[in-house]
């Protein structure tokens, strides 16, 4: 499959990403990166992690024009969740149930996948928690009888009002001791995190990956791609960003 390339940052390494699929990983999708991949004819188009804020984001216009140029592109657990969920009508293949969140309007946040993470020579390490995985798992302890409801939905308002850089369990875990939170359901929550905590970005990511194997799988070498369902308009500002597009660094 050395047509597939897939757009991977914090949310899984690489060498765990390789288990599930035989593809060309690229650091975090950014605005012109599918464009320029459209340039390769490539096989499918995998977008889990993405630059955001101080770098432009994936522009939905460019994921569009490989859809409509026949090329399958799939989106899970963070950036690709976000443009699957805004893209589905389109074509945009969704997996996972945070794009599920999303595209049924359970979601709405982008913070709520956002992470900080560590450069790409140290693989991208993700240094804070998402919004996401906090969530599920507060879900798990609710229903590991950990956590009550109303503690678990006291710890989760004070991880929602964090900032995305400073979300974690520990300094939630404090913050829910300033402000009085039952000491012996956080200390059993600590105990319990290390087995418990659940990882839905992740999780999603592998899903994906496993979801575009079978698919390619399936394909035969005169398979027809789907046609698209929309029609492409090829604006003048679409147009100078075809041209001034540089090949993609791989």
């Amino acid at each position: 499959m050395s047509g597939v390339y897939v757009f991977l940052g914090p949310t899984l390494p690489r060498e765990d990403a390789a288990l599930e699929l035989d593809a060309t990983y690229l650091p975090p999708v950014s605005q012109g990166d599918v464009l320029r991949l459209c340039a390769e004819k490539p096989d499918a188009i995998g977008i889990i992690d993405g630059f955001f804020e101080s770098v432009p984001s994936v522009w939905h216009k460019e994921i569009l024009y490989a859809i409509h140029a026949g090329i399958p592109v799939f989106g899970a657990s963070s950036m690709g969740a976000l443009r699957a969920a805004e893209l589905y009508p389109f074509g945009m293949i969704g997996v996972g149930a945070i794009f599920e969140a999303f595209r049924d309007g359970r979601l709405e946040d982008d913070d709520e996948v956002a992470v900080i993470h560590g450069p790409a020579e140290l693989g991208y390490t993700a240094l804070s928690e998402a919004m996401v995985n906090i969530r599920r798992t507060l879900s798990d302890a609710m229903a590991d009888r950990i956590l009550t409801a109303e503690t678990a939905l006291r710890v989760e308002s004070i991880a929602k009002e964090l900032p995305y850089r400073e979300r974690g369990y520990g300094r939630m875990l404090r913050l829910g001791e300033d402000i009085g939170l039952p000491t012996a359901e956080l200390a059993a929550f600590r105990r319990w995190l290390p087995q418990g905590r659940f990882d839905q970005k992740r999780e999603d990511a592998k899903a994906m990956l496993r979801s575009m194997a079978r698919r390619l799988g399936r394909r035969t070498s005169d398979e027809t791609a789907p046609e698209a369902r929309f029609h492409f308009e090829r604006t003048v500002l679409w147009e100078r960003a075809l041209r001034d597009a540089a090949p993609l660094a791989m």
